[in-house]
């Protein structure tokens, strides 16, 4: 007993001293050593018998990389051969370790080792995880054979990859700075920060926000965010990177020293980078509220801020920053080059593929996967399959004589309800023939899916004014649509926090910088609302189009704004009410077809918690219906309370017009039966006039 309680006391131990690094990924800017650690993504994950698993980082490309380390922290199946059973790790493809894995504390154990950096890229790099896992071998005297229900290896997802770095000085100039802004290290240190004054202006905000959209797209983290937060001492002195956007009179007078051509800003705005060595700023500013609002259509776009290698661009009347209208993709091609699958028994490649939120597949999706395999398979055994979203939609067995050359046609069925960005996983169980002693080698079965392999979608549009279609109706087709937000006139830094979490989310999702997002007080006439998609912020007592539309909301305030009221799906009592924190999606009052989002509570800081549901893809998955209500503790209480009304199926004339396809023909059948009538009318009228010649 004894004995247990040691290992045990050490094992918990190891894994607090394999967390540590983590922690230092909040150092200074600039500070060597910093560790960035990637936990293993999902759930714990198992190999059986001859099996492998991937787990994906990145390493980003102003990363100096010291170190790389591999953190396992997995229990093997306590009737493992430990002398015949075998794990080995790759990197991107090259394997560097091998290991027993022992049955030692009830096959539970933590691994450190360091990988050799030497075989990583920029980028997104694989780590290869593959196991050959065996049971007891009696009576199998000259070959091992898997058993897969006993031949097992768990992976916790607290094993993790730790890359220590030492971050390069900015060379690059704006490109340089825009990758280490939204850059995931930084931004999971909570160290970039997009400022604007503390009473900022609807112009500043306007471009802070497409400002914030084009760094938000370039943010892979799924449960962080970039803070959005009046500029101040004390908001700026812990952090790497600031974004500030305002006009020029309301710049910190140290700032307006740093910012060249001043006295020309009339005219222009300019995107400067100034104190690359201290606390790099990226100031956006001009003395004219168009100009600096067409500096934050600029800084939208992702692959113009890419190109951008000094540290300073002017912006004037003639500039062009209008990226074009994000394509709605009906032909999608799964991999440019081709992908290689080897190894025998289950092999999967997974494909993502994106979608502006608002839409969903319609009928008649369609599927081509080309592909080709190995041909000394056992093929009574092997197959592939294809599924979306881990939904299986088809599989075909596979055999010898198309093996040179296969193809895959599947219909995706409409029944899946797919809707923004899902996945496409192909994969093949490649089995070999069952030959005694015959050695499963890494590279004899293999399978490789072709560049014509591709994906056919028709989609339509989601216009139901649900939580669940968020961000419709603020975004259509990944363009921002017709937004007004209403603010309250005096504005703490929940209330920009909470701002900087929405527009976070909507530019995460927009594809392009061409719409319209402008910001009013809630003292904005009803004129000034009008065939605007509306979010307003704030509470009772500060938000007047809040305070106008209380009996219009499905969750309440009492008469003095106290607290939230009961209604037919929850029962509040009164103290509660007055901490928790609403989201609700409701026809606009000023306009029919248009939408209002109330993001409020009593206080700022409830409605900051809520907020933070449409913030990032973490909690989304929470937020549904077209009310919400969560409180201090966590809890999430989702509704719906508009009535569910018959779905009304698509007219042909619709359904036509969603197919660019059938379109297409219908419109070549017209033109080709116009022509014939007028040919025939051409052949009848010349037939007359030659009967009256003769007469």
């Amino acid at each position: 007993m004894m004995k247990k309680q040691i290992i045990t006391a050490l094992l918990c131990l190891s894994l607090f001293l394999v967390q540590i690094p983590a922690a230092q990924a909040e150092g200074l800017p600039g500070e060597a050593g910093q560790t960035y650690e990637t936990s293993f993504t999902g759930s714990d994950i198992s190999l059986r018998g001859t099996s492998s698993q991937q787990q994906y980082f990145t390493v980003m490309d102003y990363w100096n990389v010291d170190t790389v380390r591999i953190n396992l922290h997995y229990q093997s199946s306590q009737i493992n051969e430990d002398q015949v059973s075998s794990v080995t790790l790759s990197l991107n493809g090259i394997p560097f370790y091998s290991f027993r894995p022992s049955r030692d504390n009830n096959g539970e154990q933590i691994l450190s080792i360091e990988a050799p950096k030497g075989f990583l890229t920029v980028g997104t790099n694989t780590l290869g995880i593959r196991g050959n896992l065996r049971t007891n071998t009696e009576g199998y005297q000259l070959c091992n054979l898997d058993d897969t229900q006993d031949s097992w290896l768990h992976l916790f997802n607290t094993s993790s990859i730790a890359v220590k770095y030492t971050p390069k000085a900015i060379t690059g100039g704006i490109q340089d700075f825009s990758a280490r802004f939204s850059g995931m290290d930084t931004v999971k240190a909570d160290q970039s920060l997009l400022a604007v004054p503390q009473k900022a202006s609807g112009a500043e905000l306007e471009s802070a926000t497409y400002a914030l959209s084009g760094f938000a797209k370039g943010n892979t983290l799924n449960d962080r965010t970039i803070a959005l937060l009046p500029y101040r001492e004390d908001t700026v002195q812990d952090k790497r990177a600031v974004v500030l956007v305002a006009m020029y009179d309301n710049l910190p007078d140290r700032m307006k020293k740093l910012v060249s051509t001043a006295d020309d800003l009339g005219t222009h705005a300019v995107i400067q980078l100034v104190n690359k060595e201290s606390l790099p700023t990226l100031v956006v500013t001009s003395k004219d509220e168009s100009l600096l609002i067409k500096a934050g259509r600029l800084m939208a776009s992702s692959e113009r801020m890419g190109q951008i290698s000094k540290n300073l661009k002017v912006v004037d009347a003639a500039t062009d920053v209008a990226d074009p209208a994000p394509p709605i993709s009906t032909n999608i091609t799964f991999t440019e080059t081709g992908d290689k699958l080897t190894g025998p028994n289950h092999q999967e490649q997974t494909y993502f593929v994106s979608l502006p939120s608002n839409r969903s597949i319609a009928d008649d999706g369609r599927i081509s996967l080309d592909f080709r395999y190995a041909g000394n398979l056992d093929f009574n055994r092997s197959l592939v399959t294809v599924s979306i979203n881990n939904t299986p939609i088809g599989s075909k067995k596979l055999t010898k004589e198309l093996a040179n050359g296969d193809v895959l046609n599947l219909n995706v069925p409409q029944s899946l309800g797919i809707t923004g960005n899902f996945s496409v996983t192909v994969a093949f169980d490649l089995e070999l023939a069952s030959a005694l002693c015959t050695p499963n080698r890494e590279q004899m079965p293999w399978a490789y899916i072709s560049k014509e392999s591709m994906m056919r979608l028709n989609t339509k549009d989601r216009t139901d004014l649900l939580l669940g279609n968020y961000p419709y109706p603020f975004l259509r087709d990944g363009i921002f649509n017709r937004v007004a937000v209403v603010l309250p006139q005096e504005r703490d830094d929940y209330t920009y926090r909470s701002l900087g979490n929405i527009l976070g989310m909507l530019g995460k999702y927009a594809g392009g910088n061409t719409g319209d997002v402008h910001f009013y007080n809630d003292s904005a006439a009803a004129g000034n609302l009008k065939d605007n998609n509306i979010i307003a912020i704030g509470t009772y007592k500060n938000n007047k189009v809040i305070r106008d539309n209380n009996d219009k909301l499905y969750f309440k305030y009492s008469k003095d704004g106290s607290t939230l009221l009961s209604n037919e799906k929850m029962a509040i009592e009164e103290q509660y009410g007055a901490g928790i924190g609403t989201l609700q999606l409701l026809d606009s009052p000023y306009e029919s077809g248009r939408g209002l989002l109330a993001v409020t509570g009593v206080r700022s800081e409830n409605y900051f918690l809520v907020s933070k549901l449409i913030g990032s893809e973490k909690d989304r998955w929470k937020v549904y219906g077209d009310g919400v209500v969560t409180d201090k503790d966590g809890g999430v209480n989702a509704y719906r309370f508009k009535l569910i009304s018959g779905a009304a199926k698509d007219s042909a004339v619709a359904k036509i017009m969603e197919r660019t396809d059938v379109l297409g023909f219908v419109i070549a059948a017209v033109m080709i039966v116009t022509l014939v009538v007028v040919a025939l009318l051409l052949l009848l009228r010349k037939h007359k006039k030659k009967r009256g010649d003769q007469a």
